[in-house]
């Protein structure tokens, strides 16, 4: 039995205007956050040692030592000691996306194969009857679709000899789910949660105050103001004036990346120095072993290619390559695999369905930013990639398996093989999955459940 005083922790939470929260975590500590990077600053100005820096900080407490030395004077680093949990509840897929926009960015977001569609609101910035129309037809057409996808995928894939069957009707299930989240609208509401630490909370709020979303600026708000009641001497930046302008200029010019022309896929950029990939270190790197982050010296490589929104959100998670946020349109259509993994019976209703909302997305008096709420996730964005050697590997081999989602493990075996042709000469060795298209039951056991 735990005997943590959960009744006793002072969270602090802020509502989002327009709908949302945001909880700062506490999590009970006696040292907490702000005392932490305090005695972390002391020792680096002092040979005192810990128990000396504990006294300091028994006497004079972490706060005017925050307040001056990390906001007042600007020692940023100072920041870079102290961290926080954020939760961030009830916002739309496109505030995950936007905190998520970050290199150093680490936490969770819902899942959509763990979320109950039939109840999970759905976001309407134009609070307007035609756009609550466009959104639960989406929900509509989601739950009268699933038990007839499950049935056709039980047709595809029957339970072999000896599988557990409570494990292969999860699998089916995330099966379904991972086909109809392409019917899913990008407005669906999900849970995240930022782990941070005070100097990267700081320098993303001061971006997303920007944002071209109004939802975006709204919570970058309430982060900032929940910061402030969880750590009030840490969260005190004055703001510049110029560099307020700067960030709102580039925010609102160029933060969304769109090319209709994007191509399928192909790789633009190869400014890879073959003189300094070291042939030994590349051929005899074991599997599930990463390549040393000095081969990234060589040079990086970028890529362009169409992916749909859904697998979008599955490849943002790997920040140690640079990505543009695409702007989600319908543009440049709907990503096919999502209507051919439907039954022969549902096929037609789909492609019926989506020109349907197309006609009625149109009509809506909104800026192309705030219309992505109301288009499915299985439309297809333009994509551009950037990265290194040992990014890239990392990214290709962890993406091209059968336990990926279709669409986006076809664009990693795309990397990987251009990888293997580019640099296999130079040893480098590529450890792919041998059956990537295989269904898998494991699949169903890639859960969380409390025991």
């Amino acid at each position: 039995m735990s005997n943590i005083s959960i009744e006793n922790l002072k969270h602090s939470k802020v509502d989002i205007a327009g709908g949302g929260k945001v909880i700062v975590l506490d999590t009970g500590s006696v040292i907490g956050p702000e005392a932490d990077a305090m005695l972390q600053a002391l020792h680096s100005r002092s040979t005192g040692g810990l128990e000396n820096h504990l006294t300091i900080l028994a006497d004079k407490g972490p706060d005017n030592f925050m307040k001056n030395f990390y906001v007042g004077y600007g020692h940023k680093s100072i920041g870079d000691c102290g961290s926080a949990t954020l939760f961030i509840e009830g916002v739309s897929m496109l505030i995950a996306k936007a905190i998520q926009d970050w290199p150093l960015y680490s936490g969770q977001e819902s899942s959509t194969r763990y979320v109950d569609y039939q109840v999970q609101p759905f976001r309407n910035p134009l609070d307007t009857p035609e756009g609550e129309n466009i959104l639960e037809a989406y929900r509509e057409f989601y739950i009268e679709s699933m038990e007839p996808t499950k049935e056709h995928l039980k047709k595809q894939f029957p339970i072999s000899a000896g599988e557990n069957q409570n494990i292969y009707d999860k699998a089916i299930a995330a099966r379904a789910f991972d086909i109809l989240r392409g019917f899913l609208p990008a407005g669906a509401s999900t849970n995240l949660a930022w782990h941070t630490n005070f100097r990267q909370a700081a320098d993303k709020v001061a971006i997303l105050r920007h944002h071209p979303l109004l939802e975006v600026r709204n919570t970058a708000e309430a982060i900032e103001k929940a910061l402030q009641m969880a750590f009030p001497n840490s969260f005190g930046h004055k703001h510049y004036e110029e560099t307020e302008n700067y960030n709102k200029y580039w925010m609102e010019k160029d933060y969304y990346y769109h090319d209709k022309n994007c191509p399928e896929f192909k790789l633009v950029n190869n400014r890879v120095d073959e003189k300094l990939l070291p042939r030994e270190i590349l051929e005899k790197r074991p599997p599930k072993t990463e390549l040393p982050k000095y081969v990234a010296e060589a040079g990086e490589l970028q890529f362009e290619f169409l992916l749909d929104f859904g697998s979008f959100r599955d490849l943002q998670r790997h920040r140690a390559v640079i990505q543009r946020m695409p702007l989600l349109t319908a543009d440049i259509g709907f990503e096919k695999w999502y209507i051919g993994e439907l039954s022969k019976e549902i096929q037609p209703k789909a492609e019926s369905f989506l020109k349907q909302q197309e006609e009625k997305i149109k009509k809506l008096t909104v800026s192309r930013e705030e219309k992505q709420y109301y288009i499915a996730m299985g439309y297809k964005v333009s994509n551009r990639l950037t990265g290194n050697l040992p990014a890239l590997v990392y990214l290709t081999e962890l993406r091209a398996t059968r336990f990926v989602h279709p669409t986006l493990r076809r664009k990693a075996k795309m990397m990987a093989d251009t990888l293997s042709e580019l640099f296999g000469k130079y040893g480098l060795v590529m450890h792919l999955d041998k059956e990537i298209d295989r269904f898998d039951i494991k699949r169903g056991e890639q859960d969380i459940v409390l025991k």
